[in-house]
């Protein structure tokens, strides 16, 4: 089974962000990432990904590469917002999407996923949604977008920054997938997507607050940034 992870946005795209300046594309490559790791254990599984992280990938380049691939499955990875994206706003919780025809197979997925996503993260449900998306409208095989939570909710914006919450909604899309395709864990595991990812030691310092400084203005760039000891 072909499955293609697409984080959507990228790191360059104007306004997709949090009110305090998390941009929207660091969660959902996360969540891309940690998908990617737990259907490692799955038998027959390949995963490929159609964002990159050296550029933003038009959608029509990411539906074009889902088609040419002959994917199965295409999950679209986001993060939603409210208002005009620079005040926090009550709006919160989770809702997955699928196409506005409702295809069958990708509206019964969807509820599997949209359950178990309010079953790892606890919050709001919003239910399973239509829409005309590029990634739905024009994938050739069964596709669905999560929005995550609202970057524009204080609590859920900063929830989007917590590896913890990343790991649930990694979770919650797996065991739905898990679910709905009988997939089986055990070797044989394929990952054709080559892309690598690389640690920078930006800094060291004998006062943790300076540390956490350094942190919150690398985040507020758009970069994943963390304190090791």
């Amino acid at each position: 089974m072909k499955i293609m992870i697409d984080a959507g946005h990228g790191y360059e795209t104007p306004g997709k962000r949090t009110v305090d300046g998390m941009r929207e594309y660091e969660f959902n490559r996360a969540v891309a990432n940690e998908i990617k790791k737990l259907l490692h254990r799955y038998s027959g599984v390949t995963t490929l990904f159609s964002h990159s992280d050296k550029q933003d990938v038009p959608l029509y380049e990411r539906t074009k590469k889902a088609n040419q691939a002959n994917v199965d499955l295409f999950v679209s990875i986001h993060a939603n917002a409210h208002g005009n994206g620079k005040e926090w706003t009550s709006a919160s919780g989770i809702e997955t999407y699928v196409h506005s025809s409702k295809p069958k197979t990708a509206f019964a997925l969807a509820k599997i996923v949209q359950a178990e996503l309010i079953k790892e993260t606890k919050r709001k449900d919003r239910g399973v949604k239509t829409a005309s998306f590029h990634v739905l409208k024009e994938t050739k095989m069964t596709a669905i977008l999560c929005e995550c939570g609202f970057m524009t909710n204080k609590v859920e914006a900063q929830l989007l920054k917590e590896q913890a919450y990343r790991h649930a909604c990694a979770t919650g899309i797996v065991n739905a997938i898990v679910t709905f395709y009988k997939l089986v864990e055990g070797k044989g595991a394929q990952h054709t997507d080559t892309q690598k990812l690389y640690k920078v030691q930006v800094g060291a310092f004998s006062e943790k607050e300076n540390a956490e400084k350094l942190v919150n203005e690398l985040k507020g760039k758009g970069y994943q940034a963390f304190i090791s000891n």
